[in-house]
């Protein structure tokens, strides 16, 4: 009987190390030639904007291998308005990388249901008196580029009624929308149609997808034909 190996001191948890030796006995070895070939560069077609939300993996939901998607996570899936300045700027930095280099035909920003940024910034304002997490207040200052979304609801966040929570995840999903066409990069390269910007929501408490038309500014239903067929095929 194989005596299980001990992680060293210092080495990675144990959760994550079986994780990795799972990889290398399987998706790895069934996938050898195409590592190799990522091995000499990566040619994504789309990008995704998604929140750092561990239950939101925009891998599983859309069921991409290694190599298919670029993706930047971060609270509440936000993206800044075009800031030329000497500030550090990861998510621009991130656009910058997929649209230039990269050349992406797509970016897509991927929200969610039960976002906790969203919620985080309706309680900011319903309850102003909440202590930040820390003296600095990152979070605080990242959520204020929700203002505007809220500010388009018309009425006074409740944080209580998932009902505006709701309202607010899809309203931030079109206000990075906006951020992102105030990127030249961006407004040039949508402009020749070799880039088309997305807003999609993905609700977790059942595992729907909704894609913004643009036109109206609805989000619609997807995939609704797969998602009868696997509840109606899943045990539960």
């Amino acid at each position: 009987m194989a005596v299980p190996e001990e992680t060293p001191i210092g080495g990675p948890p144990q959760h994550l190390l079986e994780g990795y030796e799972s990889f290398l006995a399987g998706r790895f070895v069934a996938e050898y030639d195409k590592f190799r070939e990522l091995a000499k560069g990566q040619t994504p077609r789309t990008m995704i904007v998604s929140c750092s939300d561990s239950r939101v993996a925009p891998e599983a939901i859309f069921g991409a291998g290694p190599g298919e998607l670029f993706v930047l996570r971060n609270v509440a899936a936000l993206v800044p308005p075009y800031e030329p300045d000497d500030h550090h700027h990861g998510a621009s930095a991130a656009l910058e990388y997929a649209v230039m280099a990269l050349k992406v035909e797509h970016v897509v920003v991927l929200g969610h249901g039960l976002c906790g940024g969203v919620r985080a910034y309706a309680e900011s304002i319903a309850r102003p008196e909440t202590p930040p997490l820390s003296h600095s207040d990152f979070i605080g200052d990242w959520i204020k580029m929700l203002a505007p979304a809220a500010e388009r609801l018309g009425f006074a966040p409740n944080p209580d009624d998932p009902r505006y929570i709701e309202r607010l995840e899809f309203e931030a999903i079109k206000q990075t929308l906006r951020n992102l066409r105030t990127f030249p990069m961006v407004q040039v390269l949508e402009h020749h149609k070799h880039l088309t910007l997305h807003g999609a929501l993905f609700r977790i408490s059942d595992g729907r997808l909704f894609w913004l038309q643009e036109q109206t500014g609805a989000f619609l239903p997807v995939g609704e034909r797969a998602y009868a067929a696997a509840f109606t095929e899943a045990r539960f």
